[in-house]
């Protein structure tokens, strides 16, 4: 039998089924049907005395079709349940042959088998918690019968995979074996058979552990101390439980009825949203099939500072040799000797040894001429925010680089349109938006400009892949997707301000809504001066609108944030804590006072409701304007640039769970209040669209 989902052959007195349900084997009813049938048709062949079930080299099976959730397949029979079932009755031995990903349901497949065997670093896990859910096949019933109660709730609770060399020697392992794998399993089966094993059934094992009632109780506490937001994991405790104080039946009903529950939470629906979406991202419209990516075999960087620095840790820890270039010798020395401290740092944590520490830094060749960057394959700049400095930037590179190289800007905000056009190679700009500490945050937002060539494009995307990134795409305009929605964002909670609010009472609000930092506070951090001079440039723009915000008077103060020790707060030295300062709500209560306007009370719910629709309103609008390709990117940007609560899914889905139409009401409700900025709250046409037809984005 060679379907599309499986192949099956039958070897002397041994069939072999092979999933060949690319790219991953996963789990979906066309899959799991075959799997049913092909261990029907060896029970029935009196021939055949065993049977392996094996898959790819790189998955034996990734688990569920999770694009089957929600739709009509993924209830269709036979369930994963069932097969598993199927195959621990059967008659003649089934023996699990594992090689490469063994995850989710792929693991709870092979649970249900009575023997596995596997090269040693092969890959088993049950990651389902990650998707706010626990293992709705068996896992949690079947895993802590066969390595007990403590390894098997680190490997469900947690949901990091494990090399299978880990479990030698556990009855999760029968044999751990070299070379080709199916030949291997093939006579591992032969000796099962001329032996007469007794076929293990994991379900008739007992829970084997010291202190069972005590672990439990232990392992509930403490999960329940550290996962604030999230259902899954106590859940996952409760089943794991089951597995020594009910039957087995009695803790598959447990489990099912947990893992149906979960799914209808908003914490799961975020959560596989996330999932979804952090694949959609890779997938880019406008480049034609045959694009071949270019080289990139040694980059250069322009500016030693704190993001000059943090791109070129991105760079060496992977491999890539850096020419960082500085303007002075002082300022080279400086931000090579903060690389040198931060890489000195994981040597002390342990997370880096000394070897790797020196093999990173050799890879660094500083100087101080752009003569160096002939011979690179992509040169970033990150310098001063100023057009003035850009152009004076790319037209050296212009000159200086090999035809072919990438020259690429770290612009948060700037016209990558109007960069290009200081060069004679417009095809080889690309924005790469790096965010700040660079070699810790994952996203990478990256410009596409009206001219960018595609192959620069797909070259991008490949090395943020490479250097651990997950990249966005996005359109030219200003701020790009995640600086033009935090402006809206700040504009609202600088409204905030203006009508009663606090900092620490926005902040404080915002933060226990999940997000990681509130608005002020982030503005500290990446220091007030950077959005005091873009209104200052935007303001010489547009003399007609008055941009002037309450932070105006604060940076006037010579308060820009952590870096001077004070600005919506203020620093003690060596510390990063904010402390409310009555400067502050002094400066706050003058601008009022020369606005003429009268502060109320602000309530902690309404500071989340037009922080966050504000958001939503913009990410509406980049939609409409074709700057994001779809509103899960949006969701990506915040999530990964903007510490937004991951539970929650970003702002995009966050507002599909509120419900489009109760945003765009709460919208129309502000923007008709006295005195509001109508413009600003109005809805975007496409919500108001979406939300009259019922649709999500």
């Amino acid at each position: 039998m060679n379907t599309d989902a499986v192949n099956y052959e039958v070897r002397g007195p041994i069939a072999i089924v092979t999933m060949t349900k690319p790219p991953v084997n996963g789990l979906g009813a066309d899959l799991r049907a075959a799997i049913a049938d092909a261990v029907e048709r060896a029970n029935q062949d009196a021939t055949v005395q065993a049977i392996v079930l094996t898959g790819s080299n790189k998955f034996f099976s990734g688990g569920a079709d999770v694009t089957e959730f929600g739709t009509a397949k993924a209830s269709r029979e036979p369930h994963l349940r069932k097969v598993i079932e199927q195959i621990e009755n059967s008659t003649k031995p089934v023996i699990a042959a594992i090689a490469g990903n063994c995850l989710g349901g792929g693991l709870e497949l092979a649970l249900g088998c009575h023997f596995r065997v596997a090269v040693a670093d092969a890959v088993l896990g049950l990651p389902e918690v990650k998707l706010g859910l626990l293992p709705g096949a068996g896992g949690t019933q079947r895993l802590p019968r066969l390595i007990g109660l403590e390894a098997a709730l680190n490997v469900i609770v947690y949901g990091n995979p494990v090399a299978a060399i880990k479990f030698k020697g556990t009855p999760l392992i029968d044999e751990i074996v070299d070379g080709d794998l199916v030949a291997a399993a093939i006579a591992f089966a032969g000796k099962v058979v001329a032996e007469k094993r007794v076929l293990k059934r994991v379900r008739d094992l007992k829970v084997r552990d010291a202190q069972p009632e005590a672990f439990l109780q232990f392992a509930k506490n403490t999960v329940a101390a550290t996962v604030k937001n999230f259902p899954a994991p106590l859940k996952c405790v409760e089943a794991v439980a089951a597995s020594y104080l009910k039957s087995f039946d009695e803790g598959m009903k447990l489990e099912r009825e947990s893992f149906l529950s979960l799914m209808n939470t908003p914490e799961s629906r975020a959560l596989r949203h996330v999932f979804a979406a952090e694949r959609a991202a890779a997938k880019i419209a406008g480049i034609p099939d045959g694009t071949n990516a270019r080289a990139v075999d040694s980059v250069g960087i322009i500016g030693a500072g704190t993001m000059g620095g943090g791109i070129t840790m991105s760079f060496i820890n992977v491999g890539i040799p850096v020419v960082l270039l500085e303007a002075t010798q002082e300022a080279l020395d400086k931000g090579l000797a903060t690389i040198r401290k931060n890489y000195e740092s994981s040597l002390k944590k342990g997370k880096l040894t000394q070897d790797k520490l020196d093999q990173r830094l050799a890879l660094i060749k500083p100087t101080l001429s752009y003569d160096d960057f002939r011979a690179v394959d992509l040169v970033i700049e990150a310098v001063f925010e100023s057009m003035e400095v850009k152009e004076k930037v790319f037209t050296t590179l212009d000159a200086v680089c090999k035809p072919g190289a990438i020259l690429a800007s770290n612009t948060s905000a700037l016209n990558l349109d109007a960069i290009a056009a200081f060069t004679k190679r417009r095809q080889d700009v690309i924005g790469l938006h790096f965010f700040s500490p660079a070699n810790v945050m994952r996203l990478l937002e990256i410009v596409r400009g009206a001219k960018t060539g595609p192959d620069v494009l797909l070259t991008s995307m490949q090395l943020a892949k490479k250097i651990k990134k997950i990249a966005v795409v996005s359109g030219v305009c200003d701020g790009f997707i995640g600086n033009r929605m935090v402006a809206r964002y700040g504009m609202a909670a600088n409204a905030l301000l203006n009508a009663g609010a606090l900092p620490q009472q926005v902040d404080g609000a915002l933060q226990r809504f999940g997000l990681a930092m509130g608005p002020f506070r982030m503005g500290d951090l990446a220091g007030l001066d950077i959005g005091w001079a873009g209104r200052k440039r935007r303001a010489a723009s547009q003399p007609d609108k008055d941009f002037r915000v309450v932070a105006d008077k604060i940076c006037e103060a010579g308060r820009f944030g952590q870096k001077t020790g004070a600005g919506w707060y203020r620093y003690e030295a060596g510390k990063r804590d904010p402390i409310p300062d009555s400067v502050v709500e002094n400066l706050i209560t003058e601008y009022r006072a020369e606005r003429g306007l009268t502060p109320r009370k602000i309530r902690d719910d309404e500071i989340v409701e037009r922080c966050m629709f504000a958001l939503v309103n913009e990410g509406a609008r980049i939609l409409e304007d074709g700057i994001a390709a779809r509103a899960s990117d949006i969701d990506i940007v915040y999530l990964n640039g903007y510490g937004f609560p991951v539970h929650r899914g970003g702002p995009m889905k966050y507002a599909e769970e509120v419900g489009l139409s109760s945003v765009v009401h709460a919208l129309r409700k502000i923007a008709a209040e006295p005195g509001a900025d109508v413009a600003f709250w109005t809805p975007a046409p496409l919500l108001v669209r979406l939300a009259e037809e019922g649709k999500g984005f």
